[in-house]
């Protein structure tokens, strides 16, 4: 097949579209900043149940919205959706200034959320410009556009601080969500004026027709697979932070800049997934990622812990009288039987840091002086200690990689979509955006209640090499039947309808 190259007005879309969702990604995830500025100084007295809705609810507008917007940018183009979409969400956002009722505030959380929507308009938008070969590096660099959230982490708190006085004009938080606004105003007449508008194939078919792609069990797979490296993305982008400070006691500060150490990378390696998925094909990259999440995850879920077990005793060899009982010895009759002492300062005591576990061993006496014992009566009962640090920097490193694969992961998934589905890459995927996004929206809440019930904060990664198991085998079930099926040629690209 002859090998088709982009043109100068595909890599134009292209650059706004990551822009645009850059700034949108941004501004949907502002209430994680504010809402928590407007509590700790005390300007708005609400629950932490309220807020865990402010939270929430933007997260799930745009979720839920991602279908009919992507349905939608099939239908009339994404440069009209995209530039809409701007524009209304910044509707709301400079709405959000002039209030600090709660019922009010959680009605415009609502309308902004569908901000988020914005990734199922950019995905189809671009991979109408780019050929098949180029879909996968085009839709990588499109989501790194992900890194709008770290941009709104890193950045808002400080603008806050700068527009309150460091807290002497508590009126001044009103300004940051006018400056988003304002930025999304910008960025749509910008979207509006360099962009052209290009629809897919078949753009005019009907909802029933447009909707039929969603019978396909494949596209529900694909939704699995989004719902882990990007669903749980969202989730332990937030989650973490609380995580180093349970876990390792770290201050807010650290705990955010770790937190960050995982974030970061799976936005930027997005771009590295489209490249790989193209080089490569994108099943092969997602065996890769799929197997990563498994094994990291694995290797995770092993908590912080200090065991004490049952160790080797000491049986008397014969009866008779404990004469002496000290530190270093029993002695019955005119036999001394020694002691194991336990060492004063255990390696694990000092502030090393340990990576593999650490095991002690002591026996403490169970007699005393005068006793009468028998033979083989226990005379000193044996202690084992296992303790495990969890190492806080091996911690870090494994989330870095984590983030790697599941950015890596997140352009593997939307790789196959244009390939599968060239006319309905809007539909399809905004309802595999919308399964991912609902990932970040039910996560913390499962998380919740995991933490709850085993108590340990570990359960969240028993969940993920669960969840990464069940995508491995499903995927290799997949493609073993199908070469079952007889087309072993197609292995590496394509897979037989509704698999």
């Amino acid at each position: 097949m002859e090998q088709q190259y982009p043109t100068g007005a595909a890599y134009r879309v292209l650059f706004f579209n990551t822009l645009a969702f850059t700034v949108c990604f941004a501004g949907w995830v502002l209430n994680g900043v504010l809402v928590t500025f407007l509590m700790d100084n005390g300007i708005v007295d609400w629950t932490l149940v309220q807020a865990g809705w402010l939270l929430g609810i933007p997260v799930l507008t745009g979720s839920v919205m991602r279908l009919p917007l992507g349905l939608l940018t099939d239908k009339i183009g994404g440069r009209w959706v995209f530039g809409g979409l701007m524009l209304f969400c910044a509707v709301p956002l400079f709405l959000l200034s002039t209030t600090t009722n709660y019922s009010l505030f959680l009605v415009l959380s609502f309308l902004f959320g569908l901000l988020g929507a914005s990734f199922a308009v950019g995905v189809g938008f671009t991979s109408v410009w780019f050929p098949q070969q180029w879909q996968g590096r085009a839709l990588g660099i499109f989501g790194v556009g992900n890194i709008g959230s770290a941009i709104t982490t890193m950045v808002a708190p400080s603008l806050l601080i700068k527009l309150t006085g460091n807290g002497a004009e508590p009126d001044g938080w009103k300004t940051l969500p006018l400056i988003y606004a304002g930025a999304l105003v910008v960025m749509a007449i910008l979207f509006m004026l360099f962009t052209s508008n290009k629809k897919p194939e078949g753009a005019g078919k009907t909802l029933k027709t447009a909707l039929k792609p969603l019978k396909s069990l494949r596209v529900w797979r694909f939704g699995l697979y989004y719902f882990l490296v990007f669903g749980c993305f969202v989730t332990f982008s937030q989650w973490l932070v609380s995580y180093f400070l349970n876990v390792y006691n770290t201050g807010l500060v650290m705990a955010g800049m770790l937190a960050s150490c995982f974030s970061l990378p799976a936005g930027l390696f997005r771009a590295v997934g489209g490249w790989l998925s193209d080089k490569f094909g994108a099943r092969k990259v997602m065996y890769g990622v799929l197997g990563a999440s498994l094994v990291i995850s694995f290797l995770l879920l092993v908590p912080r812990m200090e065991i004490f077990s049952p160790g080797a005793g000491i049986m008397a060899t014969q009866a008779g009288t404990v004469t002496a009982v000290n530190p270093n010895g029993i002695t019955v009759g005119d036999k001394l039987y020694p002691l194991q002492a336990r060492a004063a300062h255990p390696e694990d005591s000092s502030r090393k840091q340990l990576v593999f576990p650490t095991k002690e061993s002591w026996q403490e006496a169970a007699v005393h002086p005068g006793d009468q014992v028998s033979k083989k009566q226990i005379l000193a009962t044996g202690v084992t200690r296992i303790y495990f640090q969890a190492n806080i920097w091996v911690f870090v490193g494994l989330i870095v990689l984590m983030g790697m694969a599941w950015g890596i992961g997140t352009a593997a998934v939307f790789k196959h979509i244009p390939e599968y589905f060239p006319k309905e890459v809007g539909i399809v995927g905004g309802m595999v955006g919308m399964i991912g996004g609902l990932g970040g929206f039910v996560g913390p809440i499962l998380f919740g209640y995991l933490l709850n019930l085993t108590g340990l904060w570990t359960s969240s990664w028993l969940f993920i090499c669960l969840l990464s198991a069940t995508c491995l085998v499903w995927m290799h079930a997949v493609i073993t039947r199908m070469m079952k099926k007889g087309a072993p040629h197609l292995a590496d690209k394509f897979e037989l309808p509704h698999q």
